[in-house]
């Protein structure tokens, strides 16, 4: 999600990111993230800059290579405006959003779940969950949808993501 996501703000428009990951691409990333088969082995935060860059030069991006956890997640994510979640694990899209309302108070937070398998493409919404927090996605969990993680709803997904984000920088609300 994040590597998409990134790519339609950039496409949008958007001065400034800050985009963390501790991971590097790998081909299983391939079929549904911003990545091409040159950067494999690159860090991802690396790779999404050169893609960024070149799209939109003009892009200022703050990045940070690390592990996020309930420790570093405010001092790098504290200043901004919106915050998107593009876990992979429940577990840690749980701990990050917990996180982030706990210790972030007033920062929006757009997250994505549930955008597994294929078909199915209008059943992905946006969901206001509270105050600070939307969700995008259908609600499926992925081990009951058919196909696994593939690009046309992943991206969907992501669409809706960063079209929250712009509705959230233009109107302050969706």
């Amino acid at each position: 999600l994040g590597s998409n996501i990134a790519m339609m703000l950039a496409r949008a428009g958007v001065s400034s990111l800050v985009i963390a990951d501790h991971d590097v691409v790998d081909i299983s990333n391939i079929n549904r993230q911003n990545y091409y088969l040159e950067q494999i082995g690159k860090a991802k935060t690396d790779a999404s800059e050169e893609l960024l860059k070149a799209v939109n030069p003009y892009i200022a991006i703050v990045k940070h290579c690390v592990k996020l956890d309930p420790s570093n997640i405010p001092g790098i994510f504290g200043g901004c405006d919106i915050v998107c979640e593009a876990f992979d694990v429940p577990s840690e899209k749980a701990m990050f959003i917990n996180t982030m309302l706990e210790e972030c108070p007033g920062i929006k937070i757009v997250a994505g779940s549930g955008m597994a398998g294929f078909g199915r493409s209008n059943e992905i919404r946006t969901e206001k969950l509270f105050a600070d927090l939307y969700l995008c996605g259908d609600g499926i969990d992925m081990e009951e949808a058919e196909g696994g993680l593939m690009s046309p709803r992943v991206n969907i997904c992501a669409g809706h993501m960063a079209n929250t984000v712009i509705a959230l920088l233009m109107k302050g609300d969706v």
